[in-house]
């Protein structure tokens, strides 16, 4: 349930229950006629006094909310910003290293050719960060419309592509016909693009690599997806880390990235009121579950 229909809702039940136990109150002190007024007197001063306690509470809780909000608007804003503004020094230190190895590369030593590979390469590492950083913004600003979307044809489209950029790759893909889900287009693909990725990714190693994608049931027994493979998996006391921007639980030396696509879902999911969770063991494979309402 959004933020916004659990208010409403509380609002509403508050007043409901209010409305009835004022109603019930009338019935009562018209039913014992002999009964003396007094006690339904303070009763109904003690109901509207919790209703007002009730209706303060939401509105502080309301005013947590907005501050909360806007902090995190100036904090995305912020974050955007530098992002930006990085970008210029970045590309001054990669193009004067590529420069340096054009101008002077024959009289360079071994060793001076490497460490300007390294900064090179540590430049282009920045600013894959920068662009991850900078979508993770506009994640948190896009404009949401939902309706009805095909889970099952994303993932055969995002598998489709990776497969064209590594067709020498054979990875067995399960997914599950059907699958469908109300939230908004653009941003559930991403979601979706970021795990499958993230499956074809750790699944480099495996013989014969499989990457499912299907439907099951949360602990209160909403409809959750899921996208699960046979790769590296991870530690399952980490779990709770994978989903921080720039955790990673493997040596990028082993398996690149940025340590944001999971970030990036989390906020996804969060953005449609659902959450997400992932199951794994080292070496075993790993699966990524989310709801999204």
């Amino acid at each position: 349930m959004s933020e916004r229909r659990r208010r409403r809702f509380l609002r509403v039940a508050v007043h409901l229950a209010a409305a009835a136990g004022l109603v019930v109150l009338v019935i009562s002190a018209r039913a014992g006629r002999a009964a003396p007024a007094a006690p339904v007197a303070v009763a109904v001063v003690l109901l509207a006094a919790s209703h007002l306690l009730l209706a303060r509470e939401l509105g502080r809780r309301e005013h947590i909310e907005r501050a909360l909000h806007d902090a995190n608007r100036e904090l995305e804003a912020f974050a955007y910003s530098v992002s930006h503004d990085l970008r210029a020094p970045l590309r001054a230190i990669e193009g004067f290293s590529q420069a340096l190895v054009e101008d002077a590369g024959p009289a360079l030593s071994p060793e001076a050719r490497r460490h300007l590979e390294r900064i090179c390469a540590a430049t282009r590492r920045m600013g894959c960060l920068i662009d991850d950083l900078m979508l993770l913004s506009k994640v948190s600003e896009a404009e949401m419309t939902r309706q009805r979307i095909d889970l099952s044809d994303l993932a055969l489209q995002i598998l489709a592509d990776l497969r064209r950029q590594a067709p020498d790759r054979r990875v067995e893909a399960i997914i599950t016909p059907g699958l469908t889900a109300a939230g908004d287009p653009e941003l559930v693909r991403l979601a979706l693009q970021n795990l499958i990725e993230n499956a074809w990714k750790f699944t480099a190693r495996r013989r014969q690599p499989t990457i499912d994608v299907g439907r099951t049931r949360d602990e209160d027994g909403a409809v959750a997806f899921y996208v699960g493979d046979n790769g590296a998996g991870f530690d399952p006391a980490y779990a709770d880390k994978l989903f921080g921007p720039f955790q990673r639980l493997h040596a990028a030396s082993e398996f690149p990235g940025t340590g944001i696509g999971l970030a990036t879902v989390q906020r996804i999911v969060h953005r449609h009121g659902g959450h997400v969770w992932a199951e794994g063991l080292p070496d075993q494979g790993a699966c990524f579950y989310f709801t999204l309402e």
